[in-house]
């Protein structure tokens, strides 16, 4: 294959990231102690949360934080404390100590890829909080360009590929979440590159979209040796 532009997904296509957010929802779920509501119906309603602070506040631990601190507040049986709130930032807190695990594959195809094409590294969140996820990942160096934004949609694509003189038949977004990865991108017009994860982010999770790009499905992050 001539070298191609690939673009690379970092939270659950590099490393894991939201296996740690799971577990602090688990644990939320055993301070807050609902008489009623199951561990689902909890869900749900930090669910409807996020979806509403997430286009204000955008993304990471510490806006995670605060969502439960506001699902607590409205679902908590007992007088609420300054202390309980503080708990419970703290185990949002504790996210961003977890140390970078990366993807089973992710650092040997990297290195053959980075031989052979353009890699630039495009993700969304909290810009210091993935810079750091980036330095303790020691990926950096397989990179020619990382770029953080507040949301990946369909213009922030463009505005990547145009900014980075892309063309879009040579130019491939590889990810694992349809609504952020995926989707958007083929509404771009790139072609995409689909990874599911079992853990994906529920708000992350969409039908896959046609689009006028290539869309590739496969299993796992090694299989990319295959077709770059």
């Amino acid at each position: 294959m001539h070298s191609q532009n690939l673009i690379f997904d970092a939270d659950d296509t590099l490393w894991e990231n939201n296996i740690y957010f799971l577990k602090a929802f688990d644990e939320f779920v055993e301070f807050l102690d609902h008489s009623r509501l199951s561990p689902a119906e909890v869900r749900a309603v930090l669910d409807e949360i996020e979806e509403v602070n997430r286009h204000i506040h955008g993304y990471g631990s510490l806006n995670f934080g605060r969502n439960m601190q506001q699902c607590y507040q409205r679902l908590c049986e007992r007088e609420i404390r300054p202390d309980d709130l503080d708990a419970i930032m703290r185990l949002a807190e504790r996210i961003m100590e977890q140390p970078v695990e990366l993807i089973d594959g992710v650092p040997e195809t990297l290195e053959y890829l980075a031989a052979r094409h353009t890699l630039t590294l495009f993700t969304k969140g909290h810009p210091e909080e993935q810079k750091l996820k980036i330095e303790r990942s020691g990926l950096a160096r397989y990179f020619t360009h990382t770029a953080i934004v507040k949301e990946k949609n369909a213009p922030a694509y463009r505005d990547l590929a145009a900014s980075r003189g892309f063309l879009p038949e040579v130019t491939w977004m590889i990810g694992n979440s349809p609504r952020s990865d995926i989707n958007p991108a083929l509404e771009a017009g790139l072609n995409v590159v689909f990874i599911p994860h079992r853990d994906t982010w529920v708000l992350e999770r969409e039908p896959l979209r046609h689009g006028p790009g290539k869309l590739l499905c496969l299993d796992s992050f090694r299989q990319l040796r295959d077709f770059f």
